[in-house]
């Protein structure tokens, strides 16, 4: 005797909406952009090498994004805010343990911690762009832009730091960030990547640095 069976429906897995396609494809683009720049260098990466490296059109990436310097800048997007959900670096957990520690140094301690994976995902594509920069228009233009919005960021960064310590005798609060930008920026590319000292050692030094030479905190003289 036979006995008939119902199929069993299995369910189906929703489609990827249309918005959710396109922000797949923007980021397999800017994913490829990135690894191409930073091999490559910005001169020598055209649109066509991002389309194969991304398994798209070339069309596709310039309706994206229209022009190369604005890959670029989406670019430096992708290198400060990562892979996943932009989350801007003030709504980061690092950002509100600096706010919440009171004692200074402590505090520069989660900012540069914090700022530390940043750098290192920015860093190996601001040196082929800065080398870029002085021949090509467009990439200069870029670069700055960012570079303008890290000293924003960074002032907005100095005006919580002090809050828990004044700054020390003859350092106005731009030359105050001044040197936050140049220790937790340009000289992170000198001892990790020119020297080879580990981010670790780079964070110690780093936030003894800025404790001793920006703030007035106690030093032993």
């Amino acid at each position: 005797m036979f006995v008939l069976m119902t199929p069993v429906k299995r369910p189906i897995a929703d489609k990827p909406t249309r918005s959710e396609r396109a922000r797949a494809t923007r980021l397999r683009i800017t994913k490829a952009a990135y690894t191409l720049f930073c091999e490559r260098g910005y001169s020598g990466t055209t649109m066509a090498d991002v389309a194969d490296a991304a398994g798209v059109a070339v069309q596709t990436v310039y309706f994206v994004f229209h022009t190369k310097s604005e890959l670029l800048s989406r670019t430096y997007d992708f290198a400060v805010l990562g892979e996943g959900e932009p989350v801007p670096p003030g709504m980061q957990p690092w950002y509100a343990q600096m706010t919440a520690e009171p004692d200074v140094t402590h505090a520069l301690r989660h900012a540069v911690a914090g700022i530390g994976p940043i750098l290192a995902r920015a860093m190996p594509l601001d040196n082929v762009v800065r080398s870029s920069a002085a021949g090509d228009p467009d990439a200069a233009r870029i670069r700055a832009r960012h570079e303008g919005w890290r000293a924003e960021g960074y002032r907005a960064m100095l005006d919580v730091l002090r809050k828990k310590s004044a700054l020390r005798d003859g350092v106005s609060p731009e030359r105050a960030n001044q040197l936050l930008l140049m220790y937790i920026g340009d000289v992170y590319r000198v001892l990790v990547h020119d020297f080879g000292w580990s981010h670790d050692e780079w964070i110690d030094w780093t936030v003894a640095t800025l404790s001793e030479q920006v703030f007035a905190t106690a030093r032993s003289d």
